[in-house]
Order: structure tokens, then sequence, then C-alpha cells
């Protein structure tokens, strides 16, 4: 297991929804690499909740849409974003009953689009929604460019 670093924090105006941890309404996600997965262990607070005690839907999809960003950003070595994203939800999860683990995976490139399958377990290890996510990728050089993609080797300590 490797903890991934978020180079992103030191840009000037930063305040990602999922993964810049000074956003006070975001999800404040950090991420570690496991083999062939991104994992991501986030505690949800009341606020994300939708119905009494019950994590919003909403919420669920921006989680499998950021651990799956950050899987174009280690695995792909390149930045992107969603082209198309699709969820099922198998049952609901307590926001009152402890951490949550998300796990990401490339399953393929083709030529600028990613294919990732991304999971959401409760705090029991139980599947409660999964998402195939498409992001369309952008060349190294257009990476840093127009999404401030760094050197890849910056998501890692050395």
């Amino acid at each position: 297991m490797r903890k991934i670093m978020n180079p992103f924090e030191k840009l000037p105006g930063y305040n990602c929804f999922g993964c810049s941890p000074d956003n006070p309404h975001g999800l404040r996600m950090t991420f570690t690499e496991e083999g062939e997965e991104i994992v991501s262990r986030w505690d949800p607070d009341n606020h994300f909740q939708g119905y009494l005690n019950i994590l919003h839907g909403g919420i669920q999809a921006a989680l499998l849409d950021e651990i799956a960003s950050w899987t174009v950003y280690t695995k792909a070595k390149r930045a992107g974003v969603t082209s198309q994203m699709k969820i099922r939800y198998f049952r609901p999860i307590r926001v009152d009953e402890g951490i949550v683990t998300l796990r990401s995976r490339l399953s393929a490139m083709r030529r600028n689009l990613a294919e990732i399958r991304a999971q959401v377990f409760n705090a029991e290890n139980v599947l409660c929604a999964e998402a195939e996510i498409t992001y369309f990728t952008y060349s190294e050089a257009k990476s840093r460019e127009a999404l401030y993609y760094p050197d890849p080797r910056k998501f890692f300590e050395e």
C-alpha cells in the first residue's frame, strides 16, 4: 500500500469539492494505491445525508467519480474529464455506521478513453454501489497545460 500525495494542494485557488483538505463543505477524500486499485476510506458526516441517516445518492456518485479521477491520474498517468457514468445502487449506506471504503480500477484504455470500475462498500464491507465510468483523457502535454497535471511522480513519495 502506498499513500497518494495531493500535488494540487499548492495551487492558488484550489478548492476541489472531492479532494481538497481545506474545503469546509467538501468530501476531503484521500487515497492510497493498493496493487492495481486506488482506495479511499471516508467517514461520512451527517450533512451528507438524504433520507435520515442515509448517505445521499448524489454524494455517492461524487465519491465514485472522484476516486475514478485519481485512478486516471495515477494509473493512466494523465488528466481527464468524466464523459459517462453508469451507477447501480444496491443498498443504502448509513452515515452513522462509520467509515466506507471505495475501490477503483482502470479496466481498459482505448485511445483517449479510460474505462474505470469503482465501488463503494459500507462499514461492514458490503458492496452498496458500483459505477462504470468513462473518462475522456488528454495527452500528458495537454493535461499539464489545461488541467494543471503535474509530473506523475508527484503523486507518490520517493
